[in-house]
């Protein structure tokens, strides 16, 4: 929100520099994004005075002027400027750019310079040219007792700081510079002065309104004004609105255009002529629309609140008036509107037509509902200051919410719950300068124009922010005597283990949206929760797998021209059970570069994916070993090139494999992306056995290894071989694993090293031998037999 100085001073009694206002808005809440003095650019400008205008002779459309810059001005002899303004006359009294002065619209430097031939000295300037309006047909005319010689910006008023401040949603009460005013007067900045209100006695009825939506629309307050002349504000309303963006447009929009900046307060003036019958608040019905002053139209539906008359809607209630009943030059009578709007009804409004506004951005934060009256009786004032006219009764329709809450409140609460110990009689202040009520036992009654504070804890707020956050003093936490105690849960603990060892092993971490689009979630199952009003479709569905983010960060390196790419982000999946910590990676581009002595590149395949999530499963303390793998993991995953580990049947730690070309497709990215998800709830936790580890104790006896060969039949995995080998005779053999496979005349077989290790004495032959009759025994069970 924008305000000048001296817009704030006229609410605030103060003596404070500017410096010391822009710090203690920023200490008490109100940050100050930027400030902006618009004198300053101005300041090689001086007032300065025709003395002749001659033809130019080379030129019919240009002037050749004397012109008297003040006596400190180039000796305080005339200079000699070339103008091709129209007005540009002698006894014309404007604002001239002297050499070495940036013209504030372009840019440019001026200089002595000659222009067909003639030498100029400067250049007399536009209002365009000043940026101080849009009038670029002549150069500025000044009053004739200007005083020649002094700086423009002075004599015009226009070093006035410009002070921008970032309002938080919560403070609707310093969404005029009035709320910000008070604030600081409670801070010790000056005094916030009375405000005047008189009320404006109108003769017969007042306008015909009412309000058929008490929900949407609870009160509907509106006063007339007959025999109006609209026209231009007068130069301090309109020097005041150009100063903080806005467009001066007539006197009567200025008018509610300036309340709503000056209190806070937004209002409505409509053309009575344009109107068909009375105006009401009321539901709007579907396939209604409403031409809005920004030109564009909107489709209403039943849960908008719209200001009608009998013929048509003319206003999106609380957001945006009509263009058809907008006021414009020829308008003489007018009704003024000034009503009170709800809160949540103006924010679901303004995001289904995705419109915003001033009074959308104070109505939605919520107005104070006790100054209805009060704001119709201060713009109506306005109006007839300005415009003239006879005004009319006011009309009441309904009923503001003024129903009040109290809390009790103990003013120790300062310190214990605010780290500040505030003297209660200075609390008292504090709350009181603010508008709160507070009796002797310390009720305390918000004020109706602070709808956020809402129990103790926001009064204990109040009083911090304003005695000072910088002042609540650094205490450390209490410490336990003796060593610490180890403060990271299993959860935390495995995901560093997982972290770290993803890292070692040459991936690079990323961090993904938690929300996605919907189609990039389609392919994973699509989304459990989405939302309804998202901040964008691309970020809209809570997604059920980390691999869609990953593959969009895959698809952005690919497009900056990476060659390969490995990422794993971990995170959470939001499925409709809970939440599910989980690791994934992606393994995009090329494994292996091209070169001269291995040939092509060589991507990635199904085989370095299972790679990785063994690697990973074992950094994260499962046990790998008795990992079984089972067929393709999902819709998302390449069929016969995808697979899942798990401890038993049910049990899954990971999928992975080769993504689903039509995936990778839609993320725009080649096909032969291989992925891992790691679920890392399902990896069984070590049970507890105290902090301190066990002893070393390697085995006394050297491992005895033995090979054998089997004929297997078609269908039968390694994995499961090794497994049944292993399980043979579980106290003597701690591994088994295939190391070689062929297949010849359609029989395939299979090699297994099997790892033997004797307790207290070595093996004999006889041991050794029934060891391996179990192995072979073992290993007919599915249907394998031992080759000869």
């Amino acid at each position: 929100m924008k305000f000048t100085l001296s817009w704030l001073k006229d609410h605030l009694d103060t003596a404070a520099s500017l410096d010391e206002i822009l710090v203690g808005l920023t200490r008490i809440g109100l940050e100050v994004e930027g400030v902006e003095n618009p004198g300053e650019k101005l300041a090689a400008f001086r007032i300065a005075k025709v003395l002749t205008a001659e033809r130019h002779p080379q030129a019919d459309k240009l002037q050749v002027l004397s012109v008297d810059a003040g006596g400190d001005v180039n000796g305080g002899g005339p200079l000699q400027v070339v103008c091709g303004a129209p007005n540009a006359r002698a006894g014309l009294v404007g604002v001239f750019g002297m050499p070495g002065a940036t013209v504030p619209a372009n840019g440019m430097v001026l200089k002595v310079a000659a222009i067909r031939g003639v030498e100029s000295n400067g250049m007399m300037c536009s209002t365009r040219e000043l940026e101080l309006g849009d009038d670029h047909d002549g150069i500025i005319e000044l009053a004739a007792d200007a005083p020649v010689g002094d700086v423009y910006a002075e004599w015009a008023g226009l070093n006035d700081p410009v002070i921008d401040v970032s309002i938080t949603p919560n403070r609707q009460d310093c969404m005029g510079v009035r709320g910000i005013a008070r604030d600081l007067a409670a801070a010790g900045l000056g005094a916030l002065k009375p405000l005047t209100v008189e009320p404006v006695a109108g003769e017969g009825p007042g306008p015909d309104v009412r309000t058929d939506d008490p929900a949407g629309c609870p009160a509907f307050f509106a006063q007339g004004v007959n025999g109006a002349s609209n026209g231009a504000s007068p130069e301090w309303l309109a020097k005041r609105l150009r100063a903080i963006g806005q467009k001066p447009i007539s006197a009567l929009v200025d008018v509610t255009n300036y309340v709503t900046v000056d209190l806070g307060r937004p209002l409505h003036v409509y053309d009575k002529a344009k109107l068909s019958g009375g105006l009401v608040a009321r539901k709007a019905t579907t396939g209604e629309t409403v031409l809005a002053l920004n030109g564009k139209t909107y489709p209403l539906d039943e849960t908008m609140t719209v200001i009608a008359d009998d013929a048509h809607v003319h206003d999106i209630g609380g957001i945006m008036g009509g263009e058809e009943s907008g006021v414009s030059d020829t308008t003489t009578d007018v009704v003024i509107e000034c009503a009170y709007f709800d809160p949540e009804h103006i924010a679901r409004t303004g995001q289904k037509l995705m419109l915003t506004s001033d009074a959308r951005q104070r109505f939605e934060r919520g107005v104070d509902p006790a100054f209805l009256d009060d704001g119709l009786a201060i713009a109506t004032r306005l109006v007839l200051d300005l415009c003239g006219g006879q005004p009319t009764g006011i009309t009441r329709a309904g009923e503001p919410p003024l129903g009040t809450r109290s809390y009790a409140y103990d003013p120790a609460r300062a310190e214990t719950l605010g780290g500040l110990a505030v003297a209660p009689e200075r609390q008292r202040a504090i709350l009181t300068s603010l508008g709160f009520s507070i009796s002797d036992d310390w009720q305390v009654t918000p004020p109706t124009w602070r709808r956020d504070v809402d129990g103790p804890a926001d009064l204990v707020e109040e009083v911090i922010r304003i005695e000072g956050i910088d002042n609540v003093p650094s205490v450390p936490l209490p410490r336990a005597p003796g060593v610490a105690t180890p403060t990271a849960t299993p959860e935390q603990k495995l995901e560093r283990r997982v972290r770290r060892a993803a890292a070692a092993r040459g991936l690079d971490e990323a961090v993904t949206w938690s929300f996605i689009a919907e189609p990039e979630a389609a392919p994973f199952g699509g989304g459990a929760f989405t939302l309804a009003n998202p901040i964008s479709e691309d970020l809209k569905v809570m997604r059920p797998s980390l691999l869609p983010g990953l593959l969009s960060a895959a698809a952005r390196n690919v497009r900056r021209g990476a060659g390969t790419i490995r990422l794993f982000e971990i995170g959470r999946r939001y499925l409709a059970d809970k939440e599910r910590p989980t690791l994934s990676l992606i393994l995009a581009g090329d494994r292996r570069a091209r070169h001269w002595q291995t040939g092509k590149a060589q991507g990635f395949d199904a085989f370095d994916a299972k790679t990785e999530a063994l690697a990973l499963l074992a950094a994260a303390g499962a046990p790998v070993d008795n990992l079984q793998v089972f067929g393709e993991a999902g819709d998302a995953w390449h069929p016969g090139q995808s697979g899942t580990l798990r401890l038993g049947p049910k049990t899954v730690l990971a999928a992975f494999g080769i993504l689903h070309p039509n995936v990778t497709r839609a993320f725009d990215l080649d096909a032969g992306v291989a992925a891992v998800e790691l679920y890392l709830d399902a990896i069984p936790g070590k049970r507890s056995a105290g902090f301190m580890r066990p002893a070393y104790t390697p085995p006394a006896l050297q491992a005895v290894r033995r090979d054998f060969a089997f004929l297997v039949p078609d269908g039968v995995a390694a994995d499961a071989l090794a497994r049944a080998v292993k399980g043979a005779d579980k106290a003597a053999i701690v591994s088994a694993r295939v190391f070689d496979v062929f297949t010849k005349d359609g029989e395939t077989s299979m090699a297994v090293e099997v790892v033997l290790q004797p307790g207290e004495k070595a093996f004999v032959e006889a041991e050794l031998k029934a060891i391996a009759d179990k192995v072979v025994a073992a290993a007919a069970k599915l249907g394998a037999s031992l080759r000869g």
